[in-house]
């Protein structure tokens, strides 16, 4: 009786230590310094030259030999101890020779793209025919403003290229990597869809191509590119060999996945098959920015997380994966462990084919399986030793990962995963903070803490709303990412079947984006921040020196909710608030020139939450921000003087998330292809476009206008977009306002003759014509006689804008002269008395 009395407390404490992971010792760190030693070395012998290679090789081994052999022991024995001597020998030379595989490495791929005739003949800008095979996911350009255009969208696409032949010359055999740059001649400023049905994208990799191209050297420095192929995609893609049977097999799948996605709302459709295999290829600009604002741009990569999410549905949650009752699937069916670690190591062979084995793909699989090892073992000290090895096989498999950022924000977010979350998960615990949510709190900061300084390298801007929006985000990740797998393997046999499903994953999808907007969204979701490698260090020290004040602030609840509450009011920014602390906006303004680089937009208060908006600018986003500031959310009618690119481009930001009644276009609907564009997102969002003309006369509450430019029959002086632009004279609290467009001095002179220039006599604000160029009919200026004349122009601009004359001609005309590449946006508002009848306020 007393023997089965003492032998009770010996089997439940078996039971409790089987049900609690094993306490770990210190990480063990010794595969550190030759994971991150290589790393560097890779990093600096890719463009190095190649004698550096071969030097640093035999340098390198002969140290490692020296350090090996007795002699070498003996003399690190004298200072350390035997023992010491030999741990310590023996970590150097790892070290060491991990420095001469990755020189060989970095040196070998360093060749690849220095030698062969396809460098030579790049620099010669040669054109060629050429025969290459394709490497990865063709990827379409975003669309931009050139000038007064918009940059045609090109098909980039990564390839090798096999076989180059100029013209009158053999035909010679090569091995280069190059970047083919498809022009698919289409310009659509507001198109979300611009480019997307070029055939090009539908190209699988391993696909080999013969294409007619010109040749031109890629940019210095960091590029993995021999060259740069022009190619006029116009004609299609000249396919002489099919793409292997994994990709072809990939593509099904994930043509399976866009189909069985196909009825989804907008969001989802885009966003389900970036979260599931990395197809971004629906993801519109407007969405990419949202998650970029929001740090979310992980989720639409594929990355470790999608394979740790399969891996923990296989074996349960990491923190049970050595206890008893682990819930994962595996347990559950009775496999055991060596067979469930043989059924991840074919998961994550079918992870790599479906998403495609290039760099990005095998970094996720190789740190997806950091926490397969983690499933399997339950072994904290495990993780640092095996991020290592992924670190040191990827970066010798790929030398110019060591060059990439992502790959460096992936190691980095792995990395506090490992090492910091789960300290700073017991410190929250100890506060009193529940174990998931100090789980979720932990894992998001520390990711944040390491990745934030390489993401302002990157955009100059940090991100005040990224924890919050992962922490929201991450609780539909997982549900998205297995049935999105779920309606990947089921399209093939049944499809609706997989739509089903794939209308389940819609739901968690669609939270991450409306996430994702909402936080874009904020007023203060991001701060400008300095970019390089000096901002990062800069916002580094910023961060360790919260993180100490964070540890002292935890001891004092009330001092978390006061620093929480302020984080709040920094990110909402109440506007009455702002108003108060910086003046923005005036509180009696009555026109503003929005800051929006080398363009134009503006906004005449039309009564409480109302604007009338002239231009747009040449970017969504800057206008978007604007109006926003403003508090405009009803927008009677958008003006668009004429529609080059940087007029019009930025349209959709003022469509976005507003009632808008109405746009008014000039008669000359060029460039084609921008008017064009302009009517199909008016369509879009239900919006009535007509056309305006000389003579016609609107008001919006206290705010009237009449239109002088151009006349509704033509002029002759008419005979391009700038002279077609829609000129208005403003009425508003008192003040007049000419407004010019982009006209030039043919122009300007027709309208200092015709039956309006006795109302355009003595005007209190001009908007100077076509942002201060040099071409202004003095006889128009010495008409207006303006007290201040606004300019819009973008910072360092290659037009000169404003040129240096006309300044000076305003300026001894008597008028104030501002600009907001200078002063940035200016609002207009009535004088305080006396002989001053117009101020202006600068934000």
């Amino acid at each position: 009786m007393s023997a089965r009395t003492r032998a009770d407390p010996e089997a439940s404490a078996e039971r409790a230590d089987a049900s609690r992971p094993r306490q770990e010792g210190p990480a063990d760190l010794r595969l550190v310094p030759p994971a991150l030693a290589a790393w560097a070395t890779a990093a600096v012998m890719l463009h190095a030259p190649p004698g550096w290679a071969v030097t640093t090789v035999v340098a390198s081994v002969l140290a490692a030999a020296v350090l090996l052999s007795t002699r070498g022991r003996l003399l690190l024995a004298r200072r350390r101890g035997t023992r010491r001597a030999r741990v310590t020998a023996h970590a150097v030379a790892a070290t060491l020779l991990c420095v001469a595989a990755a020189a060989g490495s970095a040196g070998l791929h360093g060749a690849d793209v220095r030698s062969g005739p396809v460098p030579e003949l790049a620099r010669e800008y040669a054109r060629v025919l050429a025969e290459v095979e394709v490497t990865a996911d063709p990827r379409l350009t975003r669309p931009r403003v050139s000038g007064n255009r918009m940059a045609p969208v090109s098909v980039l696409i990564e390839a090798e290229v096999r076989r180059v032949e100029r013209t009158g010359a053999a035909a010679r055999k090569t091995r280069a990597p190059v970047l083919l740059i498809v022009d698919t001649g289409d310009r659509q400023p507001a198109a979300p869809a611009a480019g997307r049905g070029s055939p090009w994208l539908s190209l699988l990799p391993s696909t080999r191509l013969r294409v007619e191209a010109g040749l031109a050297p890629a940019r210095e420095g960091g590029d993995r590119f021999a060259a740069v192929l022009r190619v006029d995609g116009r004609e299609g893609p000249r396919a002489v060999g099919g793409p292997s049977a994994p990709q072809r097999l990939a593509g099904r799948l994930r043509a399976g996945l866009r189909e069985a996605t196909e009825d989804l709302p907008e969001d989802a459709r885009a966003l389900l098959p970036g979260l599931v295999v990395g197809d971004t290829s629906r993801v519109t600009p407007e969405l990419d920015r949202a998650f970029r604002e929001t740090d979310l741009t992980h989720t639409l990569a594929v990355s470790g997380a999608n394979f740790t999410i399969l891996l923990a549905l296989l074996l349960g949650p990491p923190g049970l994966a050595q206890r008893a009752e682990r819930r994962g699937l595996a347990p559950r069916l009775g496999i055991s462990l060596r067979a469930t670690a043989v059924l991840g190591g074919v998961l994550s062979l079918a992870f790599v084919v479906v998403c495609r084995p290039d760099p990005s793909v095998l970094r996720a699989a190789a740190c997806g399986s950091v926490a397969l090892l983690a499933l399997a073992t339950g072994r904290r000290r495990s993780l640092v030793p095996a991020l290592a090895t992924a670190v040191l096989l990827l970066v010798l498999y790929d030398p110019w990962l060591s060059r990439s950022y992502g790959f460096l924000l992936s190691v980095l977010a792995t990395g506090a995963l490992l090492t910091l979350a789960p300290r700073w998960s017991e410190a929250l615990r100890r506060h009193g903070v529940p174990p998931r949510i100090a789980e979720a709190l932990a894992a998001a900061g520390a990711a944040q803490a390491l990745c934030a300084p390489v993401v302002a390298v990157l955009s100059a801007r940090v991100s005040l709303v990224a924890i919050p929006c992962n922490l929201l985000a991450e609780a539909a990740l997982a549900p998205a990412t297995v049935l999105g797998f779920l309606a990947l393997a089921a399209a093939p046999v049944a499809m609706p079947s997989a739509e089903a499903v794939a209308w389940c994953a819609g739901w968690p999808a669609g939270w991450i984006a409306r996430v994702a907007r909402t936080g874009a969204a904020m007023p203060g979701a991001g701060v400008d921040w300095p970019g390089g490698w000096t901002g990062a260090a800069a916002l580094g020290a910023v961060t360790v020196a919260a993180l100490l004040v964070g540890r002292r602030l935890l001891r004092h609840p009330w001092w978390c909710a006061a620093c929480a509450l302020l984080l709040a009011l920094l990110v909402v920014q109440p506007r009455p608030l702002v108003r108060t602390i910086t003046g923005w906006p005036p509180p009696d303004w009555r026109m503003v020139m929005c800051d929006v680089g080398q363009g134009d937009a503006l906004v005449l208060a039309a009564g409480d939450g109302a604007g009338v908006v002239v231009d747009a600018g040449p970017d969504p986003e800057p206008v978007d921000r604007c109006l926003s500031s403003l508090g405009v959310t009803r927008v009677p009618l958008v003006v668009l003087t004429h529609f080059h690119a940087d007029h019009v481009a930025g349209l959709s930001g003022v469509l976005r998330g507003r009632e808008v009644g109405g746009i008014g276009t000039t008669g000359l609907e060029e460039p084609a292809d921008q008017a064009a564009a302009v009517r199909r997102a008016a369509a879009a969002a239900g919006v009535p476009v007509t056309r305006v003309g000389a003579g016609e006369r609107r008001r919006a509450g206290d705010l009237s206008w009449e239109v002088v430019w151009p006349p509704p029959g033509g002029h002759p002086t008419v005979e391009g977009p700038n002279d077609a632009s829609v000129a208005m004279l403003v009425r508003t609290g008192g003040l007049r306002l000419l407004l010019l467009g982009d006209l030039e001095p043919p122009a300007q002179r027709a309208l200092a003759r015709s039956p309006a220039a006795r109302d355009l006599a003595g005007v209190d604000v001009l908007k100077v014509a076509h942002h201060g160029s040099a071409y202004q009919d003095p006889g128009l200026l010495d008409l207006a006689a303006p007290r201040l004349a606004l300019i819009s122009t973008g910072e360092d601009n290659s037009y000169g804008h404003p040129a240096p004359g006309t300044v000076e001609v305003l300026r001894a005309r008597g008028a104030a002269v501002l600009r907001t590449d200078r002063d940035g946006a200016l609002a207009v508002v009535p004088g305080t008395g006396g002989d001053e009848e117009v101020a202006v306020a600068r934000h």
